[in-house]
């Protein structure tokens, strides 16, 4: 499929979606609003599309350019996927690449090798995406813009398989050997005052909003900055105060009217390590029924200076000290009610507020895993009762434990999320949803473990060895290539299938 050219009323027609198993799109819909505001043609197919649907729709009305966006890491597989189609089906238009879980290495290694028309591009953000879109269909600059992408590309991978040879990694028994050292003996594990599941509903929002972190707010709008420093920032100061006085005056709105509905459910369990790497949970306190068995991955980078290979298991009490020790799970949602809101806006072009919209419940469903935790410490397991924090220092993780998500770099393997739901019974208590992909629905929505140890901390897996993915394969009960599958962006090895 080759496209000359756009008509003579636009620059050009760009088909945008997010890729099929993911559900967020705040990054892709303002990509989107500045482009058409610099008169492209926007086609846009929303969230969880399959790169058939993709695909026939770019050939029915014949865009300019393909734009895919993802946030989750199997999205990442996804988007070669679609590339490999665009291939195979004889595409030759331009794909642009974005979202937070893309990279220039990842679209260099794996999409530009799957779609080889020397037309992919990463792209970083909303304001560079006019000009890459621009050079991209103008035929006086786009060869040399196409040359220079190319040669780019080539360093970058030329770059990564030079890591992937100099990086010294240890074996999985090496790795476990040298795991996270906690004095059990002399550590009395915490017991929570109520074990079980708990759910909560019409969670108050004006309690939330004490707790909201802003940051992340300004950036989802690309504004780079911490809050409160951002709003007397020298550049984007003034564009910040707006942005924040609209979403504060949204804010109150949807608060006052009850437009968006907070849920949560959390559990707490006894629960032991077992066999270095798995955590094994039990129904109650007697310990003689397992009631579930998590597993996590270990890192293998060679440590230096008494460095530890940590894994999220270490940070729980093995079932040979004779400590029980126990573990928590949680999963919480600010997110029903914002498609009646988002639906709303739409219908009257109003493309500002619906993302503000998205951008407000995302950061109501992170404020109530905030909150959700400190209820938690301080009550129901009860041991940080005298905690007494301000949202500052709970934002900067000044408080005991951790709460980890499955898919982030402490435990970056998504399945684990299905276990999450099965231990919780999420769907039947709050509502909530997981894709094929484990994106969750509503979007804003928040899952994860709690750990409980003064000594638990977050880190990254980072690339691992065949030998532990074997492992894990066997572990979960998963196929080897099921397995490379969903730990690909972790590989320190090229799987035989490429």
């Amino acid at each position: 499929l080759e496209k000359e050219g756009a008509g003579s009323q636009t620059n050009g027609k760009i088909l945008m979606a997010t890729v099929k198993g993911d559900v967020h799109d705040i990054g892709k819909n303002i990509v989107g609003v500045v482009l058409q505001c610099n008169n492209y043609e926007i086609i846009d197919l929303g969230v969880m599309v399959s790169a058939e649907t993709i695909l026939r729709t770019a050939r029915e009305q014949n865009v300019d350019i393909i734009g895919l966006s993802g946030l989750i890491t199997p999205s990442l597989d996804e988007m070669v996927h679609v590339a490999k189609e665009m291939e195979r089906q004889g595409f030759d238009i331009p794909l642009m690449i974005g979202g937070a879980t893309t990279s220039k290495a990842h679209t260099a290694v794996k999409i530009d090798k799957g779609y080889n028309r020397d037309q992919v591009v990463h792209v970083t953000n909303a304001s560079r995406a006019v000009n890459v879109a621009s050079t991209l269909l103008s035929k006086e600059r786009k060869p040399a813009y196409v040359k220079e992408i190319q040669e780019d590309y080539e360093a970058t991978r030329k770059r990564f398989a030079e890591r992937q040879n100099q990086a010294r990694r240890v074996s999985l028994i090496q790795a476990r050997e040298n795991k996270f050292k906690i004095d059990w003996d002399s550590y009395t594990p915490p017991v929570p005052a109520q074990l079980g599941i708990q759910q909560f509903e019409n969670i108050d929002l004006n309690e939330l909003r004490d707790y909201i972190d802003w940051t992340p707010f300004f950036h989802s709008w690309e504004l780079a900055g911490r809050y409160p420093r951002i709003l007397t920032d020298e550049i984007i100061g003034e564009e910040a105060t707006r942005l924040f006085h609209d979403a504060k005056a949204l804010l109150d709105d949807i608060i006052n009217n009850r437009k968006l509905e907070a849920r949560a459910v959390v559990g707490l369990f006894p629960a032991n390590s077992i066999d270095d790497d798995d955590i094994q949970l039990y129904t109650d306190d007697s310990r003689s029924e397992v009631l579930m068995t998590l597993h996590n991955l270990r890192q293998q980078v060679e440590k230096v200076d008494g460095k530890a290979n940590m894994c999220l298991t270490d940070f729980i009490a093995p079932k040979d000290s004779g400590k029980p020790d126990y573990f928590g799970a949680f999963a919480v949602t600010a997110g029903f009610g914002d498609q009646v809101m988002i639906d709303a806006y739409e219908a009257d072009h109003d493309d500002y507020n619906s993302i503000m919209v998205k951008a407000l419940a995302d950061r109501l469903a992170e404020a109530l895993a905030e909150y959700m935790h400190a209820r938690t410490r301080r009550e129901s397991w009860g041991y940080a009762s005298d905690e007494d924090l301000d949202n500052a220092a709970l934002i900067k993780e000044k408080y005991q434990g951790i709460r980890p998500a499955p898919g982030y770099p402490a435990c970056p393997e998504h399945t684990e999320k299905g276990l999450l739901w099965d231990l919780l019974d999420v769907e039947n208590r709050i509502g909530m949803t997981i894709t094929d992909s484990y994106a969750m629905l509503p979007t804003a929505s928040v899952s994860g473990w709690y750990f409980s140890h003064p000594q638990s901390q977050y880190f990254g897996v980072a690339k691992i060895g065949e030998d532990q993915v074997e492992s894990y394969a066997r572990r979960t009960n998963m196929e080897k290539p099921v397995a490379e599958r969903w730990l690909a962006p972790n590989l320190g090895y090229e799987p035989e299938d490429g």
